[in-house]
């Protein structure tokens, strides 16, 4: 086979030409920090990091998710404690004007302060997370009751909260599968001792909650100066107590599962974003020392290619 210059030449330029491409790969690893800059690089590590920054970027909406929550959880615990302490002020009250030994001025006194604490209460159920009603159910930009003293119906639910069904119960996606419900609801809260079974633990706009009858009962009670249903609501009063404990206590088991969920989940983050590292991070001791390697031949190629094609027909004619 007869071997041309010409043929020559093409050989040793595209021997060049690869040198050259090598080189630059390895130089623009090195320049990014990543294995490859378009999928055709390496197919199967361009699919598995695809599959990777998907799960890291579920985790890190998961983790978002269980600070909202979190957030939410002890705005509710922080409105429930202090529902609480309202609570146990008024049966304090209530036993202070039950012992019959005060003067019906002095029980008429006792019964105003019950009324600032039923105002109290009231202000209280219209708690709010980032401006969120939070015993509002799904209504979380409605009151769930009325709050304005002018207004005849004040301390009456102001919208209908559908418990019953759980339809209004909020759900947050804190992992695969994993939700949890991180409202209470107004009528779980505030109308648990409802007579009417049939209207227990629901809120019902125009309905006045069972807490809040409570309190107008006392306070007609006591501006009767009728001892014995003052003492006889006592009974109601710690019953609306033990449902505030009750709930509050749902809402402590809620804090704890999400304080081990987030464990997890920055478990898994941690992972995730190291096999995620392994996957497309480069070796930089093993890239620059090929990128030296690919250098030198590169160089050499040059080198062998300078002595090809010096001999031109100028060469020949001297």
């Amino acid at each position: 086979m007869r071997i041309t210059n010409n043929m020559i030449i093409a050989n040793m330029v595209r021997n060049i030409s690869n040198n050259q491409q090598r080189e630059n790969k390895y130089q623009t690893q090195l320049a990014t920090g990543k294995k490859i800059s378009v999928p055709s690089d390496d197919p199967v590590v361009a699919a598995r990091a695809l599959k990777l920054r998907t799960d890291v970027s579920k985790i890190e909406q998961y983790k978002k998710n269980i600070s909202d929550a979190q957030s939410w959880l002890s705005a509710t615990d922080e409105a429930l404690a202090a529902i609480g302490k309202v609570l146990q002020t008024a049966r304090e009250k209530m036993v202070q004007a039950a012992n019959g030994t005060n003067t019906v001025e002095e029980t008429k006194a006792i019964a105003d302060e019950i009324k600032q604490l039923r105002t109290q209460i009231i202000h209280l159920s219209n708690s709010t997370y980032s401006g969120r009603y939070i015993f509002s159910g799904f209504k979380t930009d409605q009151k769930v009751m009325i709050d304005d003293e002018t207004d005849p119906d004040f301390g009456k639910f102001a919208i209908s909260v559908d418990t019953a069904t759980r339809k209004e119960k909020i759900f947050y996606e804190v992992g695969v599968g994993d939700n949890i419900n991180i409202n209470i609801t107004g009528g779980d809260l505030f109308n648990s001792q409802d007579a009417n079974a049939s209207s227990r633990d629901l809120a019902v706009a125009g309905n006045t909650a069972s807490m809040i009858q409570m309190f107008d009962d006392v306070i007609k009670h006591m501006e009767a100066g009728d001892f014995q249903q003052i003492s006889a609501s006592l009974d109601t009063i710690d019953a609306e107590i033990q449902n505030v404990l009750r709930v509050r206590a749902d809402i402590g088991a809620r804090q704890n599962r999400m304080d081990l969920t987030e464990d997890r989940i920055d478990n898994d983050f941690v992972n995730f974003t190291e096999s995620m590292s392994l996957n497309e991070d480069i070796d930089i001791a093993e890239t620059i020392m090929n990128l030296k390697n690919e250098e030198n031949v590169y160089q050499a190629s040059l080198a062998a290619g300078a002595r090809i094609i010096q001999q031109s027909l100028v060469d020949f004619l001297h």
